[in-house]
This record gives structure tokens, sequence and C-alpha cells, in this order.
């Protein structure tokens, strides 16, 4: 099965950092057709001249570059479309794929027909992938993912491979501050797609102190209550939940410090790496 890598590059990407994921990519075991990669906005001239440069020298690649940045949901979007093919993987610009991810999860394709996502899990590094700092469990199972989204995103975004029709039945990729691909996997739901989650690590994930004041903030606030929000009115979740949930990231991403958000987070919403 032939099938695309899908992603996004934007200013405060690192040139270092983006050689490192586009070399995960194409020393996979299986490897990807065509690299599609949307320049959101104006980069950085280095990492814009050598994304050129790259292009030319790699047929597989194609770079879409935006005159100005439109988001990650309308630049994915925008990427979606481009894709040659009906698998697409998602890959962000400064992680590491594992260097068998796409064999594993071509395999679930071909096994099952009737899949539309497979994602798997992630660990965490800081600095170098020597330096393991968390883990992120995603439940793995259909029913299980759909249980665990009434409360949290059930998927690693970074480490998903999905089929392209599906994803577009539904309206595609759309912009919802730091919550696209939630969003985007609730309109999957309620269209009875089916998922799976793999138990296998499936990329290595940069992070920093910088991840949890993301994580922080009214903004964020309020694209999590809209979220929750959504899910109410679809019937996903009971009013009962959607106010446990509201109250939950009220308090998590507005009253919190971000030293006290970095350790709740650390503390019970990763498992320790090993």
């Amino acid at each position: 099965m032939n099938f695309s890598v899908l992603m996004s590059v934007y200013k405060k990407d690192r040139l270092e950092f983006v050689k490192t994921a586009l070399e995960s990519i194409v020393n996979q075991t299986r490897k990807p057709s065509e690299i599609v990669l949307v320049v959101d906005g104006p980069v950085d001239t280095e990492l814009g001249q050598w994304l050129q440069n790259y292009e030319e020298q790699n047929k597989m690649v194609q770079i879409i570059v935006l005159e100005e940045n439109l988001g990650l949901g309308n630049a994915l979007e925008i990427g979606l479309n481009r894709c040659s093919y009906e698998l697409v993987a998602r890959m962000d610009a400064d992680d590491i794929s594992v260097e068998n991810r796409f064999e594993k999860q071509v395999n679930e394709f071909e096994k099952d027909e009737n899949l539309s996502i497979v994602g798997g899990q992630i660990e965490e590094f800081i600095g170098s992938v020597d330096n393991m700092v968390g883990i992120r469990k995603v439940p793995l199972q259909h029913e299980e993912i759909k249980e665990y989204m009434k409360a949290r995103c059930p998927f690693n975004h970074m480490t998903v491979m999905f089929r392209k029709e599906e994803v577009q039945k539904v309206g595609g990729y759309m912009e919802w501050h730091c919550n696209e691909d939630y969003y985007l996997w609730l309109r999957m739901c309620l269209s009875n797609c089916r998922f799976k989650n793999l138990e296998d690590t499936l990329v290595y994930v940069r992070v920093g102190d910088e991840m949890y004041q993301r994580r922080g903030g009214i903004a964020y606030f309020k694209s999590e209550a809209g979220i929750q929000k959504y899910m109410l009115a679809h019937n996903l979740i009971s009013f009962p939940q959607y106010m446990f949930n509201v109250l939950l990231r009220f308090t998590l991403q507005v009253l919190m410090p971000n030293k006290v958000r970095a350790f709740v987070f650390k503390r019970f919403a990763r498992k320790e790496a090993k």
C-alpha cells in the first residue's frame, strides 16, 4: 500500500530538528511514497533555503509554501488535499519516528480494511532520545478509545496514520486552537469510523518546559471548553461529565501556575520513562 506523510513547518521550527524528523521518515523500514510538507508562513531564511534544496534533490518531496501563517489546522487541510494516496501518516517537524513505525501501521490497514485510524504510543525526551522523561499511553481498542475520548484526546496526533477519504468525509482538518486533532477525532467518531492504537511506541517526541506553558492560559482553556461543549451538544458526554471536565480544565489551565501544572501533568498524565 502506497502512503503519504503529511507535515507542517512554521517559524518556530529549528532546521536541525526538521532535518532529524525527515531523516527518521526516509530511513523507515517501509518507506513513504511521498512527503507533503506545508511551510505555514514565513520561516527562517536558512530553513527556507534548505527546504527548497531538499525538495529539488528528492522527487518524493512536495513542499507547499504559504505566504502567511494560517494555523496548523488550515495548513494540514491544504496539505491533505495535495496528498496523492489513500493512506496518510502525520508527523511533526521536531519529533523522531521509530524506524519501523510505518511498517507496523500499514500492516494493520492491510489486515483490516475497516480501520480509519491507527495511532500509537509516544515517549517524550528533552535534548536527546537518551534523556526520556515521560510516556503518554493511549488506549488500544475501538471501544476503549471511544470511552477515553469523553475525557481526553485519545490519539497522539504525531503518530496517526489514517484513510484520507474517512477524514475528508467529515470535513477534514479545521482550525481549532491547539485542538485541531481532537476536534477531528470527535467528528470521525460521530461518523462511525473505526479506531485503533498500537501498544508500541511509534514516535519520540521533543518536549520542554514551554509545553506546559502552552497547555495553560485563557485561550487554551476556551479551546478545551469548546471541545467539551461540542461533545455535550452531540450527546457524546452527559451534562455532569461536561461540568466535571470543564471545571477540571479551568483549575489546571487557568488557576494553576506553570510549575504546578508541570508537576501535575508529569505525575498524572504521563508514565515515567524507563
